[in-house]
């Protein structure tokens, strides 16, 4: 198994320079890290169904599971742990601000993110982002491809792309993505988001 961000070093200490280290030592008995890692594991699953269904992940999963981690952690490492937690939070939400401020993003897939950066950290939280941003990307394609639109698809992506080039202005932007809402194809991010934070998770040996 793999020691993450902000989890505690063998002698139970936590230091801020381990938020930005991508090394991670053996603990195969540290129960604390299976604990919070499958405890994340089945909230994003839940988020992920809800999403599905509803194309919205609810404030009543994102914000306690933002506050539990804030507290969790200052409890469990103290002033250290809180630390990285609010950190592991503003990493998850800047990662996606940028496209929920363009209208490309619902609120709720911005906070189930900053949520697993409230337990898992920052330097967690970005790699699992990046594996979530592949799965997206497959996932959209397959979509397309079902639904064999893809001239339609691969000219609103290039116009959505040149708006952002010339505009620049993200409130006229996210105005023009709601306009155009009705004709785009819909992706539930929680999907994606919930698909490669697991996988990372299990990839790094973080469930066993």
């Amino acid at each position: 198994t793999a020691r993450g961000d902000c989890f505690p070093d063998e002698d139970g200490d936590t230091t801020m320079l381990s938020v930005f280290e991508d090394v991670y030592s053996a603990m195969s008995d540290n129960w604390v890290i299976w604990l919070i890692c499958w405890g994340v594991t089945v909230t994003l699953v839940v988020a992920a169904v809800i999403d599905g269904y509803k194309l919205k992940v609810p404030n009543w999963i994102t914000f306690p599971m933002i506050a539990g981690g804030w507290i969790a952690s200052g409890l469990m490492f103290g002033w250290t742990g809180l630390g990285c937690s609010l950190l592991g939070t503003v990493v998850g939400l800047g990662l996606l601000l940028p496209a929920y401020a363009i209208g490309g993003m619902v609120a709720g897939d911005v906070k189930l993110l900053a949520g697993v950066g409230a337990w898992v950290g920052a330097g967690i939280t970005f790699r699992a982002f990046l594996v979530s941003a592949v799965v997206g990307g497959l996932i959209a394609l397959v979509m397309v491809l079902y639904r064999r639109k893809w001239s339609h698809h691969k000219n609103q992506f290039l116009m959505i792309l040149s708006e952002i080039l010339v505009l620049r202005d993200p409130e006229q932007l996210s105005k023009i993505a709601g306009e155009r809402k009705s004709s785009m194809m819909l992706l539930p991010y929680g999907i994606p988001i919930a698909i490669g934070s697991i996988g990372y998770f299990a990839y790094m040996g973080l469930l066993l």
